[in-house]
């Protein structure tokens, strides 16, 4: 076997079955993998903290008999702790700052067998709808290194994209996963609120509108990767009704005909870019091929009030973050260890009223009931990703004299994500169309609270229907793909 070019092409669960059969061994996948990233990365920016010496060593062994022993993974630097590992969350005022512990992901990914190989850059303190932060320098697009890769989960996007592993977790509290697996052309899903674990250190993390998971190259992948992560942590303050069967059993499953509606319209009325359309047109019309009920409707909401709620807590959020790891540090976050939109956000928290964080509390669980009731009627709701295809880097550039001038753009760019943080339901990224540029973008769907199977079983059904493992950016080496193997 050539490592380089075939196992490139190899998704993690077939590499995960060449290991079982001794066709090839751990070190020789982290080898690989470490090859591709030390070649690819001087571009991308993918990767700011190699995990090399720590990947080989486990590679020896013993490694514990997960779904994915052997298999070579990233770490987004942000939420998951590695212990005796720099944790930096994209920001100076962390750069020295040394976890003692691992995270529970972190232990579940480890005993799923996974060689942690590095982490993956992201903005800082994962604000933001691309990743370009001040602290590590901005992420290039593997499809073309003058655009965003998205964000916050922008690092490891590029990295799966460019297939320096075949998968690499994420987190998303705002569209995170699915927002960088559309500027990528990778596959995204956000889990049900409470699938997979957040502690040790935290629990109800802004409200409740954060999600673990993966940005992973098949679909099979991410079913089997969440299999092996969910489940409750010891004081989880949220829950979800468990698997009926595992979500890897769900992607070849026969998938029911399915009630999907449909739109391109912007809950706040912002434009879509002609290619989402045609994207998210071509997405219904695939829907419908494959005998689904596709009918061209959304939720009734007021999505103005949703939006500011959602953004009162996002600010309170980050003052709380600040005040987190001044406490967690032992030091007094100070401006010039943060970038200036990061602080004028956590400012806007600080000056927040108790009353009022309740009331804004109050407010999105309010209208994520009404977007709730939306599904009583449909399974899954389509949407695109995005408003725009991948934008020139710079785009989302902080201004001074206008601080939330940067808020109001990420607006128009991603304008659908978010709303499912705010239910707490699953929801995907499906790369299913490229434009004349020969950029990837995505198509968005969510699914009822807890039932991840129902789109598992579509992503499964799509991606057999219209495959895109053999799309690969011009950057990648050509050779031929096995995910499928």
């Amino acid at each position: 076997m050539g490592l380089l070019d075939d196992v490139g092409g190899l998704d993690a669960t077939a590499q995960a079955a060449l290991v079982r059969k001794k066709e090839v061994s751990p070190t020789e996948l982290v080898e690989a993998a470490i090859t591709r990233i030390e070649a690819l990365n001087p571009r991308l920016n993918a990767v700011v903290t190699p995990m090399y010496d720590a990947a080989r060593a486990a590679a020896r062994g013993p490694i514990p008999d997960g779904p994915f022993a052997g298999v070579p993974f990233l770490l987004k630097d942000f939420i998951a702790e590695v212990a005796r590992v720099r944790f930096t969350e994209g920001v100076a005022f962390l750069q020295d700052y040394i976890p003692t512990e691992d995270s529970e992901l972190v232990k579940r990914y480890k005993r799923a067998g996974l060689l942690i190989v590095g982490k993956t850059n992201l903005p800082a303190l994962a604000l933001g709808a691309t990743t370009e932060p001040q602290f590590f320098g901005p992420t290039h697009n593997p499809w073309d290194l003058t655009r965003t890769p998205g964000g916050s989960s922008g690092g490891a996007a590029a990295a799966v994209a460019a297939r320096m592993v075949p998968m690499a977790h994420g987190n998303d509290a705002g569209g995170s996963i699915r927002n960088p697996a559309s500027c990528c052309g990778v596959f995204g899903l956000k889990p049900t609120r409470g699938r997979n674990p957040l502690g040790p250190h935290y629990g109800d993390l802004f409200s409740g509108l954060v999600a673990e998971h993966a940005l992973t190259w098949s679909v099979r992948d991410s079913a089997a990767l969440l299999d092996a992560t969910s489940g409750p942590d010891l004081g989880d303050p949220y829950g979800c009704p468990p698997p009926a069967r595992p979500f890897a059993q769900e992607v070849t499953a026969p998938c029911q005909p399915l009630r999907i509606g449909f739109t391109s319209k912007t809950p706040l009325g912002t434009p879509v870019h002609p290619d989402c359309v045609t994207a998210l047109q071509e997405a219904a019309s695939l829907c419908a091929d494959l005998g689904h009920a596709v009918t061209e409707a959304g939720p009734v909401f007021n999505a103005e009030r949703l939006f500011q709620a959602y953004a009162t807590l996002v600010a309170s959020g980050f003052a709380w973050a600040m005040a987190d790891w001044g406490r967690r540090t032992e030091r007094t976050p100070t401006a010039e260890a943060f970038e200036p939109f990061v602080w004028a956000l956590a400012e806007k928290g600080r000056q927040l009223t108790a009353p009022a964080y309740l009331l804004a509390l109050q407010d999105l669980q309010q209208e994520a009931r009404s977007l709730a009731r939306f599904f009583g009627e449909y399974d899954v709701w389509l949407t695109p990703t995005l408003g725009e295809p991948p934008v020139p880097l710079g785009t989302f550039a902080f201004s001074q004299e206008d601080p939330f001038a940067m808020r109001r753009r990420i607006r128009i760019f991603d304008p659908f994500t978010y709303l499912s943080n705010t239910t707490g339901q699953p929801a995907m990224s499906v790369p299913l169309y490229w434009n004349a540029d020969n950029l990837p973008i995505g198509s968005h769907f969510v699914g009822r609270f807890g039932e991840e199977s129902t789109l598992f079983r579509l992503a499964g059904q799509l991606e057999a229907a219209r495959p895109w493992a053999d799309r690969r950016p011009s950057m990648v080496a050509s050779a031929g793909s096995h995910a499928g193997a």
